[in-house]
């Protein structure tokens, strides 16, 4: 039986590239970075020339980057740190009803400590109006957080109309590129955002690590205490060979941008053809924006079904998909996301998030429609 992973939005298989930088520091440097001796020196340079190469990819100063464990710390420390901070100018928060729960739960905890949030609605397509954000203002505003690209359904946000808003009213704007990283095109210091979250294990990097851009000048309070590491923003012994994996994902992804986003979009373009040709354009829906969207992620509807049962007869048959976010698929609720995007009850039942990358083919999405008819016709 074939064996075809489409959840790539959740976690990427690690470039072979990646693996061979990783296993060259493990087996080959063990000194701490913080240790002034020859052996920390040689980790600190490891350290620092991963910096190097995601702050140019990235577009902005190697300062501006602070190491952490993942998109969930970045994007953690990027609330509570600025909340903090700021907490003297005011105590509103704006994100949007469709982040990920990274920041959904942070803005929950910051509630239970004296913050008042306003979760902006979205279109049917799971776009921010930046009317709406306007409207939400308030001279309490500190802090904005939208994320770049939705991880369900693909939808890109206006980040630039939305930070230029933000900046003209001197509130700081947090921007969620977890997914969006490798994707777009990305430089902080054309964007008006003041710090952006990242992740190496959507790049095919190791898992684990993560970044968050943190704009010169600005200074915000860290959420580990320890060491002084990060320029005192991120407490903790880096870990250099993920670290150093995610800078050899980020040079690999530089490279292989253009040509990325043509493979994920003959991939994109294979699976809906071949089910239009299958099962008929009828007989599903495509959620999210059809124009501004990540090419590798589609989220589509069966309405003759329900979620769980072709997720689960999928994975009878060798395809690996899912219903949403990772964090959340253990869970039998309904996706958030759909749900703010106000969609009939059978199509927010009977959603499937396919997401692509490395080592898929036009033949594999070819093999999944045909796979997705014989399942349709078996259940109804």
């Amino acid at each position: 039986m074939k064996s075809i992973y489409l959840d790539h939005a959740a976690s990427t298989p690690v470039h072979p590239e990646v693996a061979e930088e990783m296993m060259r520091v493990m087996t080959g440097q063990y000194g701490n970075a913080s240790s002034v001796h020859a052996f920390g020196r040689a980790a600190k340079r490891t350290v620092s020339g991963a910096r190097d190469r995601i702050a140019k990819f990235l577009g902005c100063l190697p300062d501006e980057i602070v190491f952490t464990a993942g998109g969930t710390e970045s994007d953690n420390l990027a609330l509570f740190g600025a909340a903090s901070m700021r907490r003297s100018k005011g105590n509103h928060i704006i994100t949007s009803s469709i982040e990920h729960h990274a920041v959904l739960h942070a803005c929950e905890e910051l509630e239970k400590e004296g913050f008042r949030v306003t979760y902006l609605p979205v279109d049917h397509t799971g776009r921010v109006r930046p009317e709406d954000l306007e409207a939400a203002l308030s001279e309490d505003t500190i802090l904005i957080s939208i994320m770049y690209a939705n991880n369900e359904v693909g939808t890109i946000q206006p980040i630039e109309e939305i930070g230029r808003i933000a900046r003209s009213r001197d509130i700081l704007f947090h921007v969620d590129a977890v997914q969006a990283l490798g994707a777009l095109p990305i430089n902080c210091h054309e964007l008006p955002v003041d710090m952006m979250s990242f992740s190496a294990h959507k790049i095919n990097g190791p898992q684990g690590v993560g970044a968050l851009y943190v704009r010169k000048g600005l200074v915000i309070a860290p959420r580990l205490h320890g060491g002084l590491q990060e320029k005192k923003r991120r407490a903790g012994t880096e870990n250099m060979a993920g670290i150093a994996g995610f800078g050899k994902a980020v040079e690999i992804a530089s490279r292989q941008m253009e040509q990325r986003r043509e493979h994920d979009l003959r991939l994109r373009q294979a699976l809906i053809s071949t089910l239009e040709q299958k099962i008929g354009r009828d007989a599903f829906v495509i959620n999210g924006h059809q124009e501004e969207c990540l090419p590798h992620i589609v989220n589509i509807s069966f309405p003759q079904t329900d979620t769980e049962t072709l997720l689960m007869n999928l994975d009878m048959e060798g395809i690996a998909a899912a219903s949403g976010s990772a964090c959340t698929s253990g869970s039998l609720e309904l996706s958030h996301v759909l749900e703010a995007m106000q969609l009939p009850q059978n199509v927010l039942r009977s959603a499937i998030r396919f997401s692509f990358g490395l080592g898929n083919t036009t033949e594999d999405m070819e093999y999944t429609a045909q796979k997705i008819e014989t399942i349709l016709r078996r259940l109804t």
